[in-house]
């Protein structure tokens, strides 16, 4: 099993005190609802919780919210198919791949677009914990993420 990430790394030692736990999960669940929506998670994951990955698609549940009551804190390979976790592998933290030294990491990508989203409403954050976690900032994250996927796809090609 591989451990991708986990909400509880997060949110002890240098965790701000201002903010909820599942702040520490918001950019895991981002990842995770975009997985969702372009259908790379597993078979058993859909099954065991077809519910609550409607609710995501419909945008009553958070993807923070779904790694809290289903996934319990933790982002690990099981929860997607073979194909999503290849493109996880290769993207979501490990800049030794080299897709990720060639086009970028997750969180780097993450960083970049709401340092930039920030900057453009003339203010700072904090932290990357202390990003909002709303739809329309996964909007946000997701056309990079949609324009990862198409990049590794192509460079799988190769």
């Amino acid at each position: 099993m591989v451990k991708y990430d986990d909400a509880s790394w997060h949110y002890g030692g240098d965790f701000p005190k201002d903010l909820t736990e599942e702040n520490a999960a918001t950019h895991i669940g981002m990842f995770l609802v975009w997985c969702i929506n372009n259908d790379l998670i597993s078979d058993e994951l859909k099954e065991i919780s077809k519910k609550d990955i409607d609710d995501v698609k419909s945008r009553k549940m958070t993807g923070s919210e779904f790694l809290f009551k289903i996934c319990d804190e933790k982002f690990i390979d099981c929860d997607l198919s073979e194909f999503g976790q290849k493109f996880t592998n290769d993207y979501y933290e490990d800049s030794r791949s080299k897709f990720a030294r060639k086009f970028g990491e997750y969180i780097r990508d993450l960083a970049d677009i709401f340092n930039e989203k920030a900057e453009k409403n003339g203010f700072e954050y904090e932290t990357l914990y202390h990003v909002e976690n709303t739809w329309e900032n996964y909007d946000l994250i997701a056309k990079k993420l949609d324009e990862r996927f198409v990049q590794w796809k192509n460079f799988k090609k190769k």
